[in-house]
């Protein structure tokens, strides 16, 4: 009895993200030759992670094929931001970056594509990415940037970006982080403590629930001391809301803002 052949696979949904034009065509046209192996529908096209993003909420992918460097938000800060989706797509960045940068994407197990790109490493990386369950990427420490440009906020199904200099301070309230700017608030899924750590020259911890943004600080009061309950409050430059300051955290508040 002879075996039934082997079903076809299924095309892999891939976007391209790149600052150029002619990058993208090119990665395009790469994709259609090797379609006929590596099974591949390209589902758009962005010229930056934000564009990317808005792409991705009307056409899913399986696959984005991301450059390093690009304006708005890079291919790094968009890994982070698909890190968090509930089902991420794989991310294979697409670099100019030298051996030693290469060497710390192997060690990372994220792949990559130099530039320029061949066909034969794309359908490698394709088939890659087809032999294991899509899971995000893992970003080298040293090849991220220091800081994010925006905080992921996932509200009515997608995922709403908001500028971290916008925030004004951020609040730990149950489960979640509040983060409140001048206009409104929005819900953080991560700690207080990351944040902190990955900004630690723009936010200041004041409260063991809550950070303030440094460059949003217009003053400090203390109150309460009719009622033998003095405590200092920190008066917020858009707000009228004071946070107020733990005893603990008083010493390097007062020192982080010169008082």
């Amino acid at each position: 009895m002879t075996s039934a052949p082997a079903a076809p696979a299924a095309a892999l949904r891939v976007l391209v993200v790149d600052d150029e034009a002619p990058a993208r065509a090119r990665l395009r046209d790469l994709l259609g030759d090797i379609a006929a192996s590596q099974p591949n529908v390209v589902v758009g096209m962005a010229a930056n992670g934000v564009e990317a993003l808005r792409l991705l909420e009307v056409e899913p992918a399986d696959l984005v094929l991301a450059d390093i460097r690009m304006p708005a938000m890079d291919g790094v800060e968009l890994a982070r931001h698909l890190a968090r989706l509930p089902t991420p797509p794989a991310v294979v960045f697409v670099t100019a970056y030298d051996q030693y940068a290469i060497e710390a994407f192997e060690l990372a197990a994220a792949d990559y594509l130099l530039k320029p790109v061949r066909a034969e490493r794309l359908a490698a990386a394709l088939a890659k990415v087809r032999g294991r369950q899509p899971a995000g990427v893992a970003v080298p420490a040293a090849l991220a940037p220091g800081e994010r440009r925006h905080f992921s906020v996932n509200e009515r199904g997608r995922i709403l970006l908001l500028p971290v200099a916008e925030v004004l301070c951020l609040k730990a309230e149950l489960k979640y982080v509040t983060a409140r700017t001048a206009a409104r608030d929005y819900l953080l899924d991560e700690s207080l403590t990351q944040i902190e750590q990955e900004f630690p020259q723009r936010f200041l911890r004041v409260h063991r629930s809550g950070l303030v943004a440094r460059d949003a600080v217009r003053g400090v009061e203390r109150v309460g001391e009719q009622d033998g309950e003095a405590r200092w409050e920190i008066l917020l430059k858009g707000l009228d809301e004071r946070l107020p300051v733990s005893r603990r955290q008083w010493p390097a508040v007062r020192q982080a803002l010169g008082l």
